[in-house]
């Protein structure tokens, strides 16, 4: 036999065991097997075959896979990528699996056998065995001659060898029933029969509506349309004019409506992009570098267009769950109801109805967030990533640590596909990787102008060291009080960016100085304002701790408490004070909580239900309002001052982005941009919009230090509730390092986080430093061994942010 690693999800319990494949058995992977788990028998994953049973596993005692339900239920692909994303990001299997698939996909579905023969009564079954004649026979009485293998096992003893022999004889087949869910959401379904006599007018209005929408329509939704009752309609089923029946009704997340949106004509360098993105036959990597405003979506959408003809599907990868709801729009007006959304803000049944439709080989187009990179399209013919700079594609925590760019290319390569990437700013990897390439399947695309030859916004740089010096203690400098005043006389809009969330930054006693922190965190608690004359509350950003301000300070007991830093609240409600005549919402995390509440703030900024729109990073990305001529940025100090080697580079991206939201319409847009760091160099390249000046000298300075895309770094964090065993077991486990490396590499620390504490867990890290040219990272996997049960350690390749 060969051994075959199979996942079982049968309820109780779910994960990687190994089962033996007879001969006679061609497995895949991909393949859904029959195998006994207990005293049962289920359906599983094959996952891949292993040369060598794992240690402690005695050959006799594995069992055997009984027979195979589906064959290709999914691409061997599909499985080749999720070992990659295991063995690159130092994970086990099981916990990228997990991370990529529904939970309960198989224990929702349904095993069963079908006959395969249509002429039945010339078949002599007189050869085979007893129990093959009695399953055939049972078979053929049944109206669909396809029944539940759980059925079939409590009317035949031993039916498991009765189906292997119709199976072998070529009479019958196993498949797994997908679209029948056991637990699925069932509606009523009525579907036209004939016209018949004696029928009331009203009934005959009725039957009018549902031969107008095609026959057939879900009891509830003929109720509307028609504007009946569910009654009068099981009335004209009993006489026979309609039938109803059960059927499922998938969970997919629906959007508005939209109208049609026709093909736009292109711009000589959209147009350009377009034919080079066309002619690629097969795998290809495109970057499209095009400025805010270029009109890079209608590219992707023209991009998309011909694959549906061909009957193949597209994946289109966005960094946010907010910026799904307006490309949704934009898709689903071009394309209608082929554009289905996946991440994880849907409920779980519509993330799993959503995840078992992408099976299907319809065409389709998935708009989703990082973890839709795992959509299973069994026909992909185009993965996109948009704003692919952002580092939202990256996930930290929990395991795998992936970066959804990396896998986006495994899996176009795998698919033969074009991966495009979109981005005004693109990442300084991926643009050292196309300057430098020499691989004919990259192509770098420029779009350097905005559609309809519209300029980019200048933008004034505010030094707000002078704004003091003059007297002005005001949130806004005397330039962003007069252009917001211009809002007010010209109806136009604005959206003001602050970098955090919450109302002041920090709580401090005027007496003695002493700082409000969160006792599971080093780090101060914010302040929160929730109504006019409710008590202060105060809140941790990172374990979302939350507790009543105290009247007195705990060290001094002094009643004097004061608030430091600016958060969106707090510019909210200056912004209400100075400016009353101005319609103001608030778009961050705390007002976005809601499910849909990403798109009813847009979409009453973009309905002109109001004049500013106020939030963090959240929208400075993809938000496309044509009456936007304003932009305004806080305090851009709060991005630029991070200890860690991106920060210059994410604040470049941040308020290039941000600043591109203005000017998209027909009136010129405006950027100002408030600072106490006037002079800094990536202030000044925002200033000029020079992407290739900030890059050049920032790509130099990695160079020098051999920081990414010029080394390789590996973050291993500790965490415990015991500060010294944490401690210890960074030190221990650094040495076991040492042996692993070689001399041109590096190992930095162990030393504590920048914040020590979170949520009542201590942190230490190591970070492993190898050079660019170094192909084979070693296998960390095994250091987990060496941590003490209360610490955990978690291995972070090619980490964004190492604090």
């Amino acid at each position: 036999m060969d051994w075959l690693e199979v996942l079982v999800d049968c309820g109780y319990t779910q994960g990687l065991f190994t089962y033996g494949v007879p001969l006679e058995l061609a497995v895949v992977p991909g393949d859904i097997v029959l195998v006994g788990f207990g005293a049962q028998q289920v359906g599983a994953i094959a996952i891949r075959f292993i040369a060598k049973l794992p240690q402690g596993l005695d050959p006799e005692q594995i069992r055997p896979v009984q027979g195979i339900i589906a064959r290709g239920f999914f691409s061997p692909h599909y499985w080749q990528l999720l070992l990659r994303v295991a063995q690159a990001y130092q994970t086990d299997m099981m916990t990228v699996v997990r991370m990529a698939l529904p939970p309960g996909l198989l224990r929702r579905s349904q095993p069963r056998v079908r006959l395969l023969k249509t002429d039945l009564a010339s078949i002599d079954i007189d050869f085979l065995p007893p129990t093959a004649q009695q399953l055939f026979q049972l078979l053929q009485r049944g109206s669909t001659q396809d029944y539940s293998v759980k059925y079939l096992q409590r009317q035949i003893k031993s039916v498991y060898r009765g189906i292997q022999e119709l199976e072998k004889a070529g009479l019958a087949e196993r498949y797994l029933a997908t679209p029948q869910v056991i637990h699925g959401q069932r509606q009523k379904w009525v579907s036209y029969v004939s016209e018949r006599e004696g029928l009331t007018k009203r009934q005959r209005e009725i039957l009018l509506v549902l031969r107008h929408e095609g026959g057939e329509m879900w009891l509830s939704e003929l109720v509307g349309v028609a504007k009946t009752t569910a009654t009068t309609v099981t009335k004209m089923a009993k006489v026979g004019c309609v039938a109803i029946a059960e059927r499922e009704k998938l969970r997919l997340h629906q959007s508005p409506s939209q109208g049609v949106d026709p093909a736009k004509t292109l711009t000589n360098a959209q147009q350009a992009a377009l034919e080079t993105i066309k002619k690629i036959q097969g795998y290809g990597e495109v970057l499209l570098h095009g400025v805010t405003g270029s009109g890079k979506t209608e590219v992707y959408l023209q991009a998309i267009a011909p694959l549906l003809s061909k009957q193949k599907s597209a994946l289109v990868l966005v960094p946010e769950i907010g910026l799904t709801p307006q490309l949704m729009d934009r898709f689903r007006s071009r394309f209608g109801d082929r554009v289905l959304t996946y991440h994880s803000g849907l409920s779980a049944g519509e993330r799993y109805d959503t995840w078992r439709q992408m099976l299907r080989p319809d065409s389709q187009i998935i708009i989703g967030t990082r973890s839709a990179v795992f959509a299973p399209l069994p026909n992909l013919g185009m993965i996109i990533l948009d704003e692919e700079h952002d580092s939202s594609y990256k996930q930290d925590q929990p395991a795998p640590t992936y970066h959804a760019r990396t896998v986006a290319r495994w899996r176009s390569q795998q698919e033969n596909c074009p991966l495009l990437l979109g981005s005004a700013t693109p990442a300084l990897d991926t643009w050292v990787e196309f300057q430098t390439a020499q691989n004919s399947n990259y192509y770098y695309i420029s779009l350097p102008e905005r559609v309809y030859a519209r300029p980019l916004p200048p933008v004034e740089i505010v030094d707000m060291r002078h704004e003091l010096r003059v007297g002005n203690r005001s949130l806004f400098s005397q330039s962003l009080r007069q252009a917001l005043e211009r809002i007010t006389q010209t109806h136009e809009q604005g959206i003001l960016f602050i970098a955090r969330r919450g109302h002041s930054t920090f709580v401090s006693c005027r007496s003695c100085g002493y700082v409000m922190e969160c006792p599971h965190c080093d780090v101060s608690l914010s302040y929160h304002y929730v109504q006019e004359g409710s008590l202060p509350l105060l809140r941790c950003h990172y374990c979302d701790h939350s507790q009543i301000q105290p009247k007195h300070c705990p060290s001094c007991n002094s009643p004097y408490f004061k608030f430091f830093g600016n958060g969106t609240q707090k510019v909210f409600q200056a912004l209400q004070k100075e400016f009353p005549q101005l319609r103001c919402l608030r778009f961050d995390s705390d007002t976005t909580r809601r499910k849909g509440a990403h798109r009813d703030l847009l979409g009453q900024f973009a309905r002109g239900e109001a004049d500013i729109l106020l939030g963090t990073q959240m929208l400075t990305k993809g938000l496309d309002v044509a009456q936007v001529t304003l932009v305004g940025v806080i305090a851009a100090d709060g991005l630029l001052h991070q200890s860690d080697y991106r920060a210059a580079e994410r604040t470049f991206q941040t308020l290039t982005q941000v600043a591109g939201r203005a000017g998209r319409g027909d009136e010129p847009g405006q950027v100002i941009i408030q600072t106490y760091s006037p002079e800094h160099p990536v202030i000044q390249a925002v200033k000029t919009h020079d992407y290739l000046t900030f890059a050049e000298r920032e790509i130099s300075q990695r160079q020098e230090l051999d920081y990414p895309p010029f080394g390789k770094l590996i973050l291993l964090r500790f965490s415990g509730e015991n500060h010294d065993q944490v401690r210890y077991t960074a030190e221990a486990i650094a040495e076991k390092c040492f042996p692993l490396l070689e001399p041109e590499d590096e190992l930095l620390g162990p030393v504590p986080a920048n914040i020590l504490r979170v949520a009542r867990r201590y942190r230490w890290q190591v970070v492993l430093k190898f050079p660019q040219r170094k192909t084979e990272i070693p296998d960390l996997t095994f250091l987990r061994e060496f941590c003490p049960r209360p610490v955990s350690l978690s291995i972070n390749v090619d980490p964004l942010y190492i604090d």
